[in-house]
């Protein structure tokens, strides 16, 4: 009987170790992430939330930072201008919170701005493209890259790649969306292609029926769209319905989403886009946080997992060396160069935002793929 207590005795402890909790040796450090979780866009936040409460999870197992747990302060912004204002008042005036990570929008993002800048706290974007946004406030960060390099790498990708140089372009009516569509019709311009026709939408809008019957009689041979997958995927089952199934569709990065292939179906087959994040990428990094994010979650991550991944794992590095004083956070990220990031290298610019490498991507047979052509 003696013999037999032995083992289950130490299989007991052992468990209770594997229990405990971990004594920290002081009290948590406080980032908050401004993110729609609800509304039109929450599979965007909804992945960043995955992918960030994961690395936090790797983070406070490793011993947390210093001995001390990061502890994250969700707050739903919906991505709109006046929750994400709102939020912005409720973090900065929260003294427990060191930086901020937030928002998805350009528009969301610069309307928090002017707070994050009076109060002196780190505002840095994962998803934040418009070239004016980090320039905006020394304490704002973006680490996706900017339409300003993004737009032009589309219209080679249209006009050098695909041979398309008759275009037009239906974008979303935001700060955004505007930015998407001035870069790109300005580099597709210069590089010789014919912009037949710009048109708008708001994020309201479901029918879209007159917009691309006005555009198709344009005959143009590529319609570049600057939107989000929910507005993308109603564009092409409309004009699929329509019968223009003679045009080249492409869009910007924003597109590169699961629900696109899901709520999409067979009409978006065949439109280009973009990413700085693709899973198949052979980086140790990059496999590890693909590995993890699909044993914990069932899915593959997307880019914009990707991009949240990143900026939680800088910003625990950059307290990991300063500290939690707000200032020398800012002071800290300005000096960052080369931080190895799943969706690239990280080096902020004298603008405060990088410059991305993207590659080229096709829907074919319902899946994001490698455009090698």
């Amino acid at each position: 009987m003696k013999t037999k207590m032995v083992p289950m005795l130490l299989t007991l402890f052992t468990l209770l170790l594997v229990a405990a909790p971990v004594a920290w040796s002081a009290e948590s450090i406080h980032i908050a992430v401004s993110a729609p979780l609800t509304g039109n866009f929450a599979e965007y936040g909804q992945n960043w939330q995955k992918a960030i409460s994961m690395a936090v999870e790797w983070i406070n197992a490793a011993g947390g930072i210093k001995g001390r747990p990061l502890e994250i302060v969700y707050g739903d912004s919906k991505s709109d201008p006046k929750d994400s204002a709102a939020l912005a008042q409720k973090f900065t005036s929260d003294n427990r919170i060191v930086a901020e990570i937030g928002d998805f929008s350009s528009t969301a993002s610069m309307a928090a701005q002017p707070i994050y800048d009076r109060a002196g706290m780190v505002q840095l974007s994962p998803t934040t493209s418009h070239p004016k946004w980090a320039p905006g406030s020394p304490w704002s960060f973006g680490i996706v890259g900017t339409q300003a390099g993004e737009g032009p790498f589309m219209a080679r990708y249209a006009i050098e790649r695909l041979g398309k140089k008759r275009i037009a372009v239906l974008h979303i009516n935001n700060d955004w969306g505007i930015a998407s569509k001035e870069y790109f019709v300005n580099a597709a311009t210069e590089m010789g292609a014919q912009v037949l026709g710009v048109e708008s939408y708001f994020e309201t809008e479901k029918d879209f029926t007159g917009v691309l019957t006005k555009l198709r009689g344009l005959k143009p041979e590529l319609i570049y769209v600057p939107s989000f997958y929910n507005e993308m995927a109603l564009i092409s089952k409309q004009r699929e319905k329509l019968g223009w199934t003679d045009v080249v569709v492409m869009g910007p990065g924003s597109l590169y989403s699961p629900k696109l292939l899901e709520l999409g179906g067979n009409s978006v087959n065949g439109l280009y886009t973009s990413a700085v994040f693709f899973p198949n990428d052979p980086r140790p990094e990059v496999q590890k946080f693909v590995k993890g994010f699909e044993a914990k979650y069932k899915a593959t991550p997307n880019m914009f997992a990707g991009v949240a991944y990143d900026a939680i794992n800088l910003m625990a590095e950059t307290i990991r060396k300063v500290g939690t004083d707000r200032k020398a956070i800012r002071d800290e990220l300005v000096k960052t160069k080369n931080f190895p990031g799943v969706t690239g290298k990280i080096a902020f610019t004298e603008r405060r935002d990088v410059v991305k490498d993207y590659r080229h991507l096709v829907v074919k047979d319902g899946q994001f793929t490698l455009f090698d052509k």
